[in-house]
């Protein structure tokens, strides 16, 4: 998965990789002959005496330092270009993916691991491009010019190669082994302790309200322990590389200087040469190193790279059709035709056999008990989800061939659990119409009786929200989705339980004000108070997923045990019988 993932998206880059190959094989060309040219000053220059020669060496010397410290910059500075344009890519593939998800696909992997996919794991995967630039394409050419040119200084000492070098990539390789799965594990604990705490700080209300702080704390502290000991494991395994390293050097000098004064004192080789040698050897030694610190790298990577590739070959169960309908007559109309929904691997479907027709300038309420799949069927109309069988049709056409955009402009959907993006009251009530004006904004605002509280806001329509909404109360928060939904003036509303949380009066004075505006608009309310839906021009009664009663309200009290069930639950004198 990651020579495949570093294939596909590296490609636009090719031209930038070659020339970091060029830079790193001029510099380590450079950084190898200048060993070669310091012999030289040793033995032909210093033991001779020869000034004019040590000059001349020396500011070739400093020539070549000067081209390997340009090819070197050179290099870096491409080298992480291209890994922080690969990390830009892969993140937008995998955001673009995700926004292209259904409900199901996001519920498969979940949100905080989609987080920690298009974040830590990307990031993992980018390092891995930038060391590879700056490291890993200068190993090889480091360990192959490295041996040639310490057999061309002398070849009586190359068997000193033919041990240290093995026996510190097998070193390194042993300890790299263990680490694997300590790298796998360890993606899936950031995964856990993302979820937990992006479970406490979204229900901290609830936490605080049954008291559960030291349970959930501990609930962190067990999450957080699992990945500080898999951390801690890999890590004491990381912790040996170096020792290791710096072990083989070590003896490799010392078994240089030994061999070698003995082979100058009989003559066989230079003190320039050994110089030379010794420091040829520390080359191909460091360039084991690094090839072995880039191996320790490429596990982790790997199982990353593994995570974003599942995410980006995943593909979406709701797919936009390939001939889609781009132009159709505005008639504000939706119809459900024996529609099924089933989840994959369920026992029963959760909704089966619905039918009923929505009309310009009408309103249908659903209601029914909880679970009985109102929400559910909404959520079929702008396809969060697809039917299982049959069809929904907006304007007479099948949702499944619209083309999505034209699909989503038609509706204007307030979700159950109506959600406020980080900015300001302004900024999310354009959400829908982005060219909106300011007198708009104030008169959805007033449909959506949450003219006042704006109003009384310091700021106006530039006060700011949280993320998620949660500096202002539920009520205020349907209301402004209310409005949101209304400044887009869409052909289709979709209320999803909407109203719930606003008090008798604010519902009746809002569903008055709703109706000359939604006058030539299809209304479609999902509600669990009988009190909201009593004027609706159809009442559609959902039961264990089935249409159990369709009419308006005085029908249904006289023909529909189960509604008039629901309306006996709820008795007021608000409600009429």
């Amino acid at each position: 998965m990651l020579i495949r993932l570093l294939r596909d998206r590296l490609r636009p880059y090719h031209r930038t990789l070659t020339a970091v190959v060029l830079f790193q094989f001029v510099g380590t060309i450079a950084s190898l002959y200048l060993p070669s040219l310091n012999a030289d000053i040793i033995d032909l220059g210093v033991a001779r005496g020869d000034t004019d020669y040590i000059v001349r060496t020396g500011g070739w010397m400093l020539l070549v330092s000067l081209l390997q410290i340009v090819c070197a910059i050179a290099a870096v500075r491409l080298g992480a270009r291209t890994a922080m344009g690969f990390g830009r890519d892969v993140r937008a593939a995998v955001f673009g993916q995700v926004n292209r998800f259904s409900a199901r696909e996001v519920a498969q992997f979940g949100a905080p691991s989609l987080i920690t996919r298009n974040t830590n794991d990307v990031q993992q995967v980018q390092m891995l491009v930038l060391m590879s630039c700056t490291m890993l394409v200068a190993a090889p050419i480091m360990s192959v010019g490295g041996v040639v040119m310490a057999l061309r200084e002398d070849v009586g000492l190359s068997w000193l190669m033919l041990v240290s070098v093995p026996v510190l990539a097998l070193a390194l390789g042993a300890v790299i082994r263990r680490m694997v799965p300590g790298f796998r594990l360890m993606q899936t604990r950031i995964d856990t302790v993302n979820r937990v705490l992006r479970e406490q700080i979204t229900g901290i209300r609830v936490v605080r309200a049954f008291v559960r702080e030291p349970y959930e704390t501990d609930r962190f502290a067990v999450a957080n322990a699992e990945l500080t000991a898999t951390a801690l494991r890999t890590g004491r395994l990381m912790a040996l590389i170096f020792p290791i390293v710096m072990l083989v050097l070590n003896v490799s000098s010392v078994a240089v200087l030994w061999f070698g004064a003995q082979r100058v004192d009989a003559g066989a080789i230079q003190v320039g040469a050994l110089t030379a040698f010794l420091q040829y050897l520390m080359q191909i030694l460091m360039a084991v190193m690094m090839a072995t610190f880039m191996l320790m790298m490429v596990p982790r990577a790997a199982v990353c790279a593994e995570r974003i590739v599942e995410v980006l070959d995943t593909e979406p169960s709701v797919e936009p059709p390939k001939r889609p309908v781009r132009t159709v007559g505005t008639r504000a109309e939706l119809e459900l035709r024996d529609v099924r929904f089933q989840y994959p691997g369920a026992a029963a479907p959760v909704l089966h056999g619905v039918s009923f027709r929505v009309r310009a300038g009408e309103t249908t309420a659903i209601i029914g008990s909880t679970g009985a799949g109102k929400s559910t069927l909404l959520s079929l109309v702008p396809r969060l989800v697809d039917v299982t069988t049959g069809a929904i049709l907006v304007d007479g056409v099948d949702v499944r061939e619209f083309e999505p955009d034209e699909l989503w402009r038609r509706i204007g959907l307030v979700p159950q659990r109506p959600y406020l993006f980080s900015g300001t009251i302004a900024s999310n009530l354009r959400y829908g119409n982005p060219d909106a004006t300011d007198e708009q904004l104030w008169a959805a605002l007033e449909i959506a009786q949450a003219r006042d509280f704006v109003a009384a806001l310091p700021e106006g329509l530039d006060a700011p929200i949280a993320q998620g909404g949660t500096n202002v109360s539920g009520g205020q928060r349907q209301r402004l989705a209310i409005a949101r939904a209304l400044v887009r003036q869409p052909e289709i509303y979709l209320f999803d339980d909407s109203f719930s949380a606003l008090d008798l009066g604010t519902d009746a004075r809002l569903r008055a004000a709703l109706r000359p505006v939604t006058a030539d608009a299809a209304v479609v309310i999902v509600a669990q108070r009988v009190s909201t839906i009593v004027d609706a021009d159809q009442i559609v009664v959902l039961e264990d997923g089935a249409v159990v009663g369709t009419g308006r309200h005085a029908e249904l009290l006289a023909d529909c045990p189960t509604y008039a069930e629901i309306v006996a639950s709820q008795q007021t004198t608000e409600v009429p019988a």
